[in-house]
């Protein structure tokens, strides 16, 4: 197993752990890919009756490095490869045989936080806190959240992929609905090895949230696919990303997509 994702499996329990703090756990397309592949194997192992997947402190997870994932390319065949890869993620996690818990240490935004309510139950470190930034980014929901976040948060789903950009700390979390369990941060790992060890006695089967269906959740995130690759080809999006590298000064970047909006009326007919 890579070293990106340490595996260990004690009693039937297969504990994942997302090990790259100097990157805060970031989703890299080299940390995707060893996640994707221990998700895979946990699943396909016998000795795996249930999963738990954390982050090695501080963070949980920092969410999917853009930078590091797309890469430029001909319009229509980067539109395919965002439909592609998001579509993929997101289908590891609902296509799990085995329940899996996620175990949030600390910090998670972005898609570590959407494809978490996928998983069968979260819970949370005092230390965590959520945050889908997705309107500030210019983008759409993912990951199921169009549909999963109104199901489990009600009116709190609006906050967070909205406008308003709310971070809910773990205790915000679990009054909303988002969490399952919320403990102090040092008996985390503790209390999610009890609750995955509960599993595996009681011979728990794989389960979704909010009352959905594997299908409509494969459903839901083909289509959810399709519309945030439309949105990272947007105008928005694009000068989102501008304005967000160039207050990091990174340069040379923040230029290619400024490049990248103003000719965007030119290039968008390929698509």
């Amino acid at each position: 197993m890579s070293a990106l994702v340490l595996a260990d499996t004690v009693d039937g329990v297969t504990t994942l752990t997302m090990n790259n703090p100097s990157k805060l756990n970031g989703w890299t397309a080299s940390m995707l890919e060893a996640l994707k592949d221990a998700l895979a194997a946990a699943g396909a192992d016998d000795a795996t009756k249930a999963i738990i997947l954390t982050g090695a402190d501080p963070y949980y997870c920092a969410g999917v490095n853009l930078g590091a994932v797309i890469r430029p390319q001909h319009p229509k065949k980067l539109h395919a490869m965002i439909v592609e890869h998001n579509q993929a993620l997101f289908e590891s996690f609902i296509d799990l045989p085995k329940p899996i818990l996620v175990a949030v240490n600390g910090p998670a935004i972005g898609a570590c936080v959407t494809s978490a309510t996928l998983c069968d139950g979260i819970v949370a470190s005092e230390k965590a806190t959520f945050s889908t930034p997705f309107h500030a980014l210019g983008v759409t929901p993912e990951g199921c959240s169009s549909v999963m976040f109104p199901r489990l948060l009600g009116n709190g789903a609006a906050r967070m992929l909205g406008p308003e950009g709310w971070r809910p700390t773990a205790s915000e979390a679990l009054e909303a609905g988002l969490v399952n369990w919320v403990v102090p941060h040092d008996e985390l790992m503790d209390e999610a090895r009890r609750i995955a060890k509960g599993w595996v006695a009681e011979g728990k089967q794989r389960s979704y949230r909010g009352d959905l269906s594997r299908e409509e959740l494969l459903q839901i995130n083909a289509d959810e696919s399709v519309q945030l690759a439309d949105a990272f080809l947007s105008p928005a999006f694009l000068d989102g990303q501008f304005r967000f590298l160039w207050k990091k000064k990174k340069r040379p970047m923040s230029l290619a997509f400024l490049t990248a909006k103003v000719t965007h009326p030119l290039w968008s007919r390929l698509l």
